[in-house]
């Protein structure tokens, strides 16, 4: 198993991990034409999918 030889800074690993962020979900069009995000129930029909 690879074992590193030196400990990573901390602004290192820190640089590596701004890119871990969380995406915004994109709302979608339901089939009654209101826009919902995906994975939810639609809070005007009561509809999941």
């Amino acid at each position: 198993m690879a074992v590193p030889d030196r400990r990573v800074s901390k602004t290192r690993a820190r640089k590596r991990r701004t890119h871990y962020t969380a995406k915004l979900a994109t709302p979608v069009k339901g089939k009654d034409g209101s826009w919902k995000l995906p994975h939810f129930v639609n809070r005007f029909t009561g509809n999941y999918k």
